[in-house]
């Protein structure tokens, strides 16, 4: 049976971040999994700790946790490639580990970055690959694994399909850093996913879903999510699936009853 995680940085919004994790599990799942949930990357210890115990209290697992990524919601996507925050992304990587040791965490998402106009390409491609490798290393004293993402809907996102991120991983030559499959944004992106999951599903860290047009729950689009996941799965895909799509003020999880 498909284990699906809740993305509870997307679903679930009317409530606060730290009941999110209870509503989850009340909802029937026992996996949940995080965006960065603060705006810096090293926030308070206390802001910590009442992330950590709200999961604990729930009673759910941590299946994922993204690195910070700077400021969303003003349009960033991720740190990862830029040369002059690799200090604060360093010191992120320091917190995540502290994070998933105590949760059993073991699956990390690294969003690449953008590419700033007028910066030097070839410097940002180095500080990524600098700090892939950083974050791998620190993860694999646990057995954890870096996800990297393509990304749609921001035009200087570097990576926008699979093979633009395989090239990076294989740059980095990390064996835990492995490609986040988000289905909704190859899609979108225009990515031959069928072709991908045949391709690649052994080589997948993670799986995310939301369907297409409109990034809404499975069946409010045309994606054909349940015939890919299915062919993740026998072609060796054995993780959770997590559910990162907008749910707007419909019951977000009603299509798994349907």
């Amino acid at each position: 049976m498909t284990r699906y995680a809740v993305n509870a940085s997307i679903l679930l919004t009317d409530l606060p971040i730290l009941e999110r994790p209870a509503a989850a599990r009340a909802a029937g799942f026992d996996a949940v999994e995080f965006w960065w949930p603060w705006t810096t990357a090293v926030p308070e210890k206390s802001e910590v700790e009442g992330f950590v115990g709200a999961i604990e209290q729930a009673g759910v697992q941590l299946t994922g946790l993204n690195f910070f990524a700077g400021d969303m919601p003003a349009g960033d996507r991720g740190v990862v490639n830029n040369p002059g925050r690799q200090d604060e992304f360093r010191a992120n990587v320091e917190l995540v580990v502290d994070i998933a040791q105590r949760l059993g965490c073991k699956h990390f998402n690294a969003l690449y970055g953008l590419h700033t106009e007028g910066a030097d390409a070839a410097a940002e491609s180095g500080a990524a690959r600098e700090n892939l490798a950083y974050a791998a290393k620190a993860v694999a004293a646990f057995g954890g694994t870096v996800l990297l993402e393509p990304v749609s809907g921001a035009d200087r996102y570097p990576l926008k399909t699979a093979a633009d991120a395989l090239a990076v991983i294989d740059a980095v030559g990390a064996d835990n850093l492995r490609l986040l499959a988000d289905f909704y944004h190859l899609a979108v992106n225009g990515d031959d996913v069928a072709k991908v999951v045949a391709e690649h599903a052994h080589e997948f860290g993670h799986i995310q879903i939301a369907d297409a047009p409109g990034r809404g729950a499975p069946g409010t689009g045309d994606l054909p999510l349940q015939d890919w996941i299915s062919a993740a799965q026998q072609g060796g895909y054995d993780g959770p699936i997590g559910l990162e799509y907008v749910a707007g003020d419909t019951d977000p999880f009603a299509w798994l009853n349907s």
